[in-house]
């Protein structure tokens, strides 16, 4: 017999005696299939998978690069973000481990003993064969109070050499080097399990770290169930011309071009080449290609994201040293000119007021206006975008406005219909066939511009196309904007993942076409769910790590079937603490604002009314705006309010009048009660604009400012 043959053995033994003695201690039967099901993955997997293992081991590497990676809950962990803690344990991790799932307890203990001493634990699932749900009930079955992330693409239990379950990684955040590799302790050695551990060897390495001293046993083999890492046995070379040329050109060059918003253009071998390391971590980080939207949920369309094939191509490439081999450069060619209208002419053209961008600095969000010069209204079917400075715009975005603001600011807040955004990739805006945005006469378009400067001084000179619906090609449908909005927002001084939530209800049925997120600086991760009127909910869009610098709106593949009583919920987490390395001030309790050192809650939506025409307008709007009070401030979304959910300037008016309300007396505001109460606001609004007697200035006592629901992102400069 091998000696490959004997470790494997050897683990399987190990594995089934700490299932058997595990499982004992807590008075529950182990798992036969658990148990069966490692041993068939060590006794099947041979002298292949021992020498894989002992390869993998052989190179261990000193230290951990930086990864970015979503939790069961879709909320990301950036590893370098954590730069401020004193220690971090990963463990790794695999469903249906026995080894992993016994781990559970002692893991509680483990955190609880260094809650307040600065360590951070995570988990690591590597495992192809699991998917995040499947996760997360494992995960809530057995009570891991961690964080599971899972690395779906294994880049990262690659690179740390990963072959085993309950692997305890401890990292020192100062250095990123790894201190301690191996099992929690010795309960389990050579197939025995003793009742109380001899050696905490984790627990001694944290303690070292922490202490800032090497630990005493820096690397012991995991007693754990095997990970398949395929890729470890491919040794073929990846080809740059026929592999990864075409998906740089497909997914990169748009960005990474002359005179493009990419830092450098990929123009030839040579250039990524010479890029290859920081193209490597930007991919693992998920900060490159900025399409921010997790890939495992929902489908969108022109998905600009890397697929996860196409990631372990790029990633494998550079860490083989990006090989040029054989074959032309693709990225060489000369590339024919983009036409300036690649729509056609439009049917209007509108110039967007020339902006001098500084060579360095922060530029504060721009906010003009264009006037309308239409003396007829039109229905809009596409807009697009010239780009005067392409390296220096980041963004556009837009929203008509049925007066032209006295003071010249396009805020996001006084919009109404979108008539389309710009991002790289993304000049152009389609509605869907046969429907149409109508774009009164008169008013004004506002315009939400994000310049970057790149190192000199340029004055862009942008353009706005609009395309119509000829005369007799009136669409049949209305396309439609709101918004889920929540002024009220309260984030803490220090809190590292806040959370807040709102929601509108569709009184009627409809198609949900897209969605567009947006906060400021704190702004860390965010997901739109749908919750039918039976109360079953779906999550439509998870955005790990929300990313300031990239405004995008995200378009369903195939519109959302909206049922009328659903509710469309949005949460946004924030993080106000000293992990953020763009927060402006973390000793700040910060509420809404306009600046980006405040912050927003604002997830914009495009959406048509399933009966409703362009012939037969319909007032389904206003009736949802009837109930955006409730989706506000409800936090629990009980569709009732209780005093402790009454936050902000809005919450503490309805507060002083609580019992007057609460016409029940039940210690609760239900619809009819707030329908009552805004009903009373409106009148008294309209009380206040009537001219006084005694006066020639009319007095106004203005209820809580609330933004307008039709615009299509939020500001923040």
């Amino acid at each position: 017999m091998t000696k490959a043959r004997i470790l494997a053995l050897t683990s399987t033994a190990a594995a089934l005696s700490l299932a058997l003695a595990g499982c004992a201690s807590d008075g529950a039967a182990p798992s036969a299939l658990a148990s069966t099901a490692v041993a068939d993955s060590a006794l099947n997997s041979g002298s292949a998978a021992s020498a894989t293992e002992a390869m993998a081991r052989t190179g261990l590497p000193a230290t951990i690069d930086n990864f970015m990676l979503a939790d069961t809950d879709y909320i990301g962990h950036e590893l370098f973000r954590m730069s401020d803690a004193k220690a971090i344990v990963i463990v790794t991790h695999a469903n249906g481990c026995p080894i992993v799932r016994n781990l559970a307890p002692a893991l509680r203990e483990l955190t609880a003993k260094y809650e307040g001493k600065g360590v951070e634990f995570l988990m690591l699932n590597s495992a192809n064969q699991d998917g995040m749900a499947a996760i997360a009930a494992e995960k809530a079955e057995y009570g891991f109070n961690v964080p599971i992330l899972k690395d779906a693409n294994q880049l990262v239990g690659e690179q740390l050499g990963v072959t085993r379950t309950a692997e305890f990684i401890v990292v020192d955040p100062k250095t990123w080097k790894i201190t301690y590799r191996g099992p929690l302790d010795d309960r389990l050695d050579y197939g025995t399990q003793k009742a109380v551990a001899t050696h905490t060897w984790a627990a001694d390495a944290i303690d070292a770290t922490l202490a800032g001293r090497p630990a005493m046993a820096a690397n012991k083999p995991s007693p754990g169930c095997l990970v398949d890492f395929p890729a470890r046995t491919q040794t073929a070379q990846i080809s740059y011309a026929k592999d990864v040329a075409p998906i740089l050109e497909a997914k990169c060059v748009a960005c990474h071009v002359e005179g493009g918003i990419g830092p450098f253009a990929m123009t030839s071998y040579d250039m990524v080449k010479g890029f290859s390391p920081m193209i490597r971590e930007v991919i693992r980080t998920d900060r490159m290609p900025p399409w921010n939207v997790d890939a495992h949920v929902g489908k969108f369309a022109d998905d600009k994201s890397l697929s996860a094939a196409e990631i372990k191509t790029v990633v494998h490439w550079i860490e083989q040293g990006a090989p040029r081999g054989d074959g032309p450069d693709p990225l060489a060619k000369k590339r024919p000119a983009v036409a300036q209208w690649p729509l056609g002419k439009p049917d209007l053209i509108l110039e967007i007021p020339t902006y001098t961008i500084p060579a360095s600095g922060v530029v504060d969000y721009q906010r003009p206006i264009m006037l309308n010069p239409l003396t007829e209204g039109k229905w809009v079917k596409a807009s697009s975008f010239v780009v005067n400075q392409r390296q220096a715009v980041h963004h556009f975005l837009t929203g008509y406005m049925n007066e032209i603001p006295k003071d010249g600011v396009g805020n996001e807040s006084r919009w109404g219909a979108s008539m389309g955004g710009y991002a790289v990739g993304a000049e152009s805006t389609l509605w869907p066939k046969n429907v149409g945005t109508f774009l009164p006469p008169g008013g004004a378009i506002g315009v939400q511009a994000h310049y970057t400067p790149f190192g000199k001084e340029v004055t862009d000179t942008s353009l706005l196309g609009l395309y119509f619906y000829k005369d007799g090609e009136k669409p049949d449908l209305v396309m439609r904007n709101s918004v889920i909005v929540d002024p009220t927002i309260s984030i803490p001084p220090g809190a590292a993942r806040h959370k807040e939530t709102a929601y509108v209800e569709f009184p009627k049925e409809a198609l949900l076409y897209s969605a567009f997120p947006h906060a400021h600086y704190r702004g860390y991760a965010s997901d739109l769910w749908i919750e039918y009127p039976g109360g079953e909910r779906k999550r439509l869009l998870a955005m790990p790590r929300y990313d300031f610098n990239w405004q995008r709106e995200y378009t369903f593949a195939e519109p959302v079937k909206v049922p009328a009583g659903s509710r469309l919920i949005a949460n946004y987490w924030y993080d106000n603490s000293t992990q953020n390395p763009a927060n402006p001030d973390p000793k700040k309790h910060v509420v809404w604002g306009d600046q980006s050192w405040e912050e927003m809650f604002y997830t914009a939506i495009r959406y048509r009314w399933i009966d409703e025409t362009s012939a037969r307008l319909t007032d389904y709007d206003d009736q949802m705006n009837r109930t955006r009070m409730l989706g506000m401030l409800d936090d629990n979304l009980d569709g009732k309010l209780q005093k402790a959910e009454l936050r902000g300037e809005m919450g503490q008016r309805i507060s002083q009048f609580f019992a007057m309300i609460d016409k029940n007396q039940d210690g609760e505001l239900d619809r009819a009660e707030l329908a009552a109460m805004q009903a009373m606001m409106g009148r008294r609004r309209e009380q206040a604009a009537q001219p006084s007697p005694t006066a020639q200035t009319p007095v106004a006592r203005p209820a809580a400012q609330v933004p307008a629901t039709g615009g299509r992102a939020g500001g923040g400069r």
